[in-house]
């Protein structure tokens, strides 16, 4: 089996689920998007969090598919910072108990924490304040951090430091790794577009979008947003949500369908699972078809569940749905 590290923000989700959108729009949070925030934001946000009920997870779009690789026994790697609190140390022991080799630095800054307010219709938006998560640069990227990969798995949410990403993706493709680039979200592709094009014609094999994604990358509907997308990169992949995936490769181009599941409880994590899952089976050298099956799994599995932390009995269930599959 091929071998993966990713690399992110190092982040705590703190969740919240909402019985209505009105606290967003107070806080002047667009539904559905990823905002980043100040500590005087951050203060605001857990000033509410005090008076409601909240729940902890790891978190972190790549931190997330690592922490489900791990799961699946990929032998994954994660590179990120994190202050030296318990924030901090709670994320560095995530990593063990997923059984990611966790390449973290430190910082005197606090730990990042991304609140997560969970709407009635199980969508999430996220206001982040990065904190040490943000200060890794350029100058922490070694080429020993991917001695024995063979694919960097990269958030797009990284893109607040171009240098730093584009040392990291530079290096591993000078070490013979693949990159795989997740877009993350929609106000972050817009936000700068130009640079997300250069990364993707320059540097990147294998790119994840949802639908929103797809479309502000391209300007078009999902269906032929993949089919632009895969002009620059060896394997493009657009998930429709509740519809599934479309996936191609070359010219190969195949539509997945995804399971109906209840109860949806909340869809953080869905498409860093859904990442995951693609991943181990492209690690595996499986097919394109099966790839996008097993990341339809993980995926469905996680939005029965609020946040990203599901119990051993369930990752039992996973890894038997996909030795079912491959026989």
């Amino acid at each position: 089996m091929d071998k993966i590290i990713g690399i992110g923000n190092a982040l705590v989700d703190v969740l919240a689920v909402l019985k209505d959108e009105v606290l967003l729009q107070k806080m002047n949070l667009p539904k559905g998007s990823m905002q980043l925030i100040d500590d005087d934001k951050l203060m605001e946000i857990k000033k509410v969090f005090a008076l409601i009920d909240t729940s902890v997870a790891s978190g972190g779009s790549a931190g997330n598919a690592m922490m489900a690789l791990g799961q699946l026994r990929a032998e994954p790697g994660f590179i990120g910072k994190i202050g030296t609190d318990q924030y901090g140390a709670f994320f560095q022991q995530a990593c063990v108990g997923n059984s990611v080799t966790a390449e973290l630095l430190t910082s005197n800054d606090p730990s990042g924490i991304a609140s997560i307010f969970i709407t009635p219709d199980c969508e999430r938006t996220f206001a982040t304040c990065l904190g040490a998560a943000a200060t890794l640069t350029a100058t922490d990227i070694t080429p020993a951090l991917f001695e024995g990969y063979s694919y960097l798995f990269v958030e797009g949410y990284l893109v607040q430091n171009h240098a730093m990403i584009t040392k990291a993706i530079e290096t591993a493709k000078a070490m013979q790794l693949q990159v795989c680039l997740d877009l993350s979200s929609y106000n972050v592709i817009e936000n700068d577009l130009a640079f997300f094009k250069e990364l993707i014609d320059n540097h990147v094999d294998i790119v994840f979008a949802n639908e929103l994604e797809a479309t502000a990358l391209t300007g078009l509907p999902p269906r032929e947003a993949v089919d632009e997308i895969a002009k620059n990169c060896s394997i493009a992949i657009v998930k429709l949500g509740a519809e599934g995936s479309i996936n191609r490769k070359g010219t190969e181009k195949i539509e997945v369908g995804t399971e109906q599941v209840s109860p949806l409880i909340d869809t953080t994590g869905a498409g860093d699972y859904y990442a995951a899952g693609f991943l181990y089976g492209l690690t595996n050298h499986f097919s394109l078809r099966k790839c996008a099956l097993i990341g339809g799994i993980l995926a469905a599995q996680v939005i029965q569940v609020a946040g990203t932390t599901l119990p051993p009995s369930t990752w039992s269930i996973i890894r038997e749905r996909i030795d079912f599959l491959l026989d």
